[in-house]
């Protein structure tokens, strides 16, 4: 069960720990303020959070199936075997982690989805997945646009085990209509296998990364802003949508503070055109992968450049990104109604204690969490298994 720090890129986790505080933010605290507008955890963290997540997920399957050089072959096959067990299992604890009462729309069964997904693209190197991922950040929210009116609509705000008596519609809601859509995430995975599949440790290629990073992020936002704008978009936005504002700029400050996954479902394709959080739009996937980017590469430059001892501190303090699996599903827990803490706005701080708390301890102890723990031995097993003698 232990670990060593050499073992691991330090940057990387702090960037995890980053992930999963935002999702947190956005879990917990108050989206608008009494005059309705957006506070700044939500401003920073909305959208972002999850997109970070979902790139670092690509990293992790990238370092999980060969690191810069792809495995091929029958340990491909073996490492496979290991992955999909991995993600069966984060699945299922996805379905039962809806279930709870929490009012979250829980990430982890389209986390798995996506896992399974990405096993098709395990063989590649990063320029091939740099490729694909613009693809699908393109092509597939404009396939989204077309095929969703004509598919049920979304259940739950997380998938479930009842759902399981439908597997039509939960996949339908898994792969378009969810608030984690698959297919056009599939962008954010790939994007971080790409990452993954460089020389982390090099700091010119983490320089590249935080400013190509930026600039993504930066050029999406001012490219969409500059369409939204036009008249012809405006009003095809603001028809037949039911909203209240009157103006485009209006429009735009209503949906700041995300979609539910998609653009309305029937409505103009100009909507493809926004950058608002949680949209899957060509915009938004290419500035939230940008915003990914810039967090990964600066994580990776500060904690690159600081001394062994100053870096074992920071591996500490941020050591909750080494058990994400097992905080994130802490933090749910926490959220059912009946546990700790009560549901206040002021227990934000409570969730951030605990969870850096408990991932400093384990990290000082050189130990993994206890669902890392699970799924490394699980994974590991299968693919030994799998793997010819």
């Amino acid at each position: 069960m232990t670990i060593r720090p050499s073992d691991r890129l330090v940057g990387l986790d702090v960037a995890r720990c980053l992930a999963l505080l935002g999702m947190i933010a956005t879990h917990v605290l108050e989206a608008r303020d009494r005059d309705g507008d957006l506070l700044l955890a939500q401003a920073l963290a909305g959208g972002r959070a999850a997109a970070l997540f979902a790139v670092l997920a690509g990293v992790s399957l990238a370092l999980m199936s060969g690191r810069s050089e792809p495995v091929r072959g029958r340990e491909r096959v073996a490492r496979s075997a290991g992955i999909a067990v991995r993600a069966v299992l984060i699945g299922l604890l996805g379905l039962y982690l809806g279930g709870l009462e929490t009012g979250i729309a829980v990430i982890l069964t389209y986390y798995a989805l996506l896992f399974v997904l990405g096993l098709a693209f395990v063989g590649l190197r990063a320029r091939a997945l740099v490729v694909w991922a613009t693809v699908i950040a393109l092509a597939v929210p404009v396939l989204s646009h077309l095929l969703r009116p004509s598919l049920p609509a979304r259940d739950y705000e997380s998938p479930t085990f009842d759902q399981l008596d439908q597997p039509g519609r939960l996949l339908s809601e898994l792969l378009l209509t969810g608030y984690y859509p698959v297919l056009p995430w599939l962008a954010y995975l790939l994007a971080g296998m790409a990452l993954g599949r460089l020389d982390l440790g090099d700091r010119r290629v983490q320089a590249a990364i935080a400013v190509g990073g930026g600039v993504l992020a930066t050029v999406a936002t001012i490219v969409s802003r500059a369409a939204t704008s036009q008249r012809g978009v405006v009003e095809a936005l603001l028809d037949g949508q039911g909203s209240t504002a009157s103006s485009g700029p209006q429009l735009l400050e209503s949906i700041s503070g995300g979609l539910g996954g998609t653009t309305p479902t029937g409505g103009a394709w100009q909507w493809l055109l926004v950058v608002a959080p949680h949209s899957a739009t060509p915009f938004d996937l290419t500035h939230t992968i940008g915003s990914a980017l810039l967090v990964i590469g600066a994580a990776l430059l500060l904690a690159g450049w600081l001394a062994p001892v100053p870096r074992r501190a920071v591996a500490i303090i941020f050591g909750a990104g080494t058990m994400t699996l097992s905080l994130y599903t802490l933090h749910l827990v926490m959220k059912t109604p009946g546990v700790y803490p009560p549901e206040r706005a002021d227990t934000f701080i409570v969730h951030v204690l605990v969870v850096l708390g408990v991932g400093a301890v384990f990290v000082a102890a050189r130990s993994r969490g206890p669902l890392e723990w699970l799924l490394a031995t699980v994974s590991k097993r299968t693919a030994a298994l799998a793997r010819p003698r």
